[in-house]
């Protein structure tokens, strides 16, 4: 179980972006864990592989810190999966999401669609950054 953090919005933080900027899984790590999002964080080989080649990858940084990122799989003229947004909690709430999904948008294109899966925990998220929920998506799910 994982204790309930409360932070006071950061104001006044120059925050850097940065396009298929290579990451260190110990970072994305530190940024999946800090931002609430559940990925396999405790498979350190699994976070460098699913890193290790994405098509599109922005990353937001404070301080050379990273503090957030968005990995995108696309075709660049069709479709584009967003796989992860990711922001850490106490870096959430000024933009930080909705700017890493701006830039993808503007990455992409008009004629790509942006399609994600959301976690149950950002449902509510997703439609303030203009996404429609789709009724005509299909999954299997992984085993692990």
């Amino acid at each position: 179980m994982r204790a309930a953090f409360t932070f006071e919005p950061m104001k006044n933080i120059t925050v850097e972006y940065r396009h298929n900027f290579p990451l260190d899984p110990v970072d994305v790590v530190r940024v999946f864990d800090q931002s609430g999002i559940k990925r396999p964080t405790d498979n350190l080989p699994r976070i460098a592989r699913m890193f290790a080649a994405p098509c599109l990858l922005l990353s937001a940084w404070v301080n050379n810190e990273l503090v957030g990122l968005s990995r995108s799989l696309t075709d660049y003229a069709y479709c584009c999966y967003l796989s992860d947004l990711a922001v850490n909690r106490q870096y959430q709430g000024l933009g930080i999401g909705k700017e890493l999904v701006k830039r993808t948008q503007a990455i992409i294109g008009d004629e790509v669609s942006l399609i994600l899966l959301a976690a149950p925990d950002a449902m509510s998220y997703y439609p303030t950054l203009d996404f429609e929920l789709a009724g005509n998506a299909y999954v299997v799910r992984r085993k692990r």
